[in-house]
């Protein structure tokens, strides 16, 4: 079953973050509850947000409509271990890119790829967040490379799917992307494109066919 005492604790969790202005919060409030889906991570911190406003967002995430529901029905619901599926909605994901300047990172998503910055966190930043429409990436400044191989065996960091991938590779083609893959059709109809950024990321973009 269900542990109240651990999601009253994750709720408070939640309120606590949102008082003290932690940006990544900001996506998972949007996200969950409705009547915050159209504002930006700043708008959504600073809006007023309660305990039961975080009780609330902690019961959407596990699949009730409000935490009285939660309550309720809490003893109904067990883990996929026990053979009843349990009632989590997974409402979105984020990739974890590892850079080694985040400042200049931030730079080459914005200017070159048109995305938008959601937040830094850290004097100096060595966190972040960058975001175009609904594709959010994370952005975490490393000493080392994560991963040798990356280059060598040409290993997708994210996929970003949308409408159509070509109005969006004709915008990064003048901007001077540099491409791993250009424009082209997959054999399942897709149209699709690989862009790789100054840590050496690979980024697929993929849309519909004609």
């Amino acid at each position: 079953m269900l542990n109240i005492g651990h999601l009253r604790k994750q709720a408070k969790l939640f309120l606590r973050w949102h008082r003290e202005q932690y940006y990544p919060v900001a996506a998972r409030i949007r996200a969950v509850l409705p009547r915050y889906r159209r504002l930006t991570d700043r708008e959504v911190l600073a809006q007023p947000f309660r305990l039961s406003d975080a009780q609330e967002l902690v019961a959407r995430t596990v699949g009730f409509n409000s935490w009285e529901a939660l309550r309720w029905g809490s003893h109904l619901v067990t883990h996929t271990r026990t053979g009843t599926t349990a009632m989590t909605t997974l409402v979105a994901a984020e990739p974890q890119l590892y850079v080694r300047d985040i400042l200049a990172s931030v730079e080459f998503y914005t200017r070159m790829l048109g995305f938008s910055v959601a937040f830094t966190y850290g004097e100096p930043p060595f966190y972040g967040q960058v975001f175009r429409d609904g594709a959010r990436l994370n952005l975490r400044q490393v000493d080392h490379p994560v991963m040798d191989r990356r280059d060598t065996e040409q290993l997708l960091a994210a996929t970003i799917t949308l409408e159509d991938a070509k109005p969006l590779f004709l915008e990064y083609q003048e901007a001077g992307v540099e491409f791993v893959q250009p424009l082209r059709t997959e054999p399942w109809g897709a149209r699709t494109f690989i862009v790789r950024d100054p840590d050496g990321s690979l980024l697929l973009f993929a849309g519909r066919g004609d």
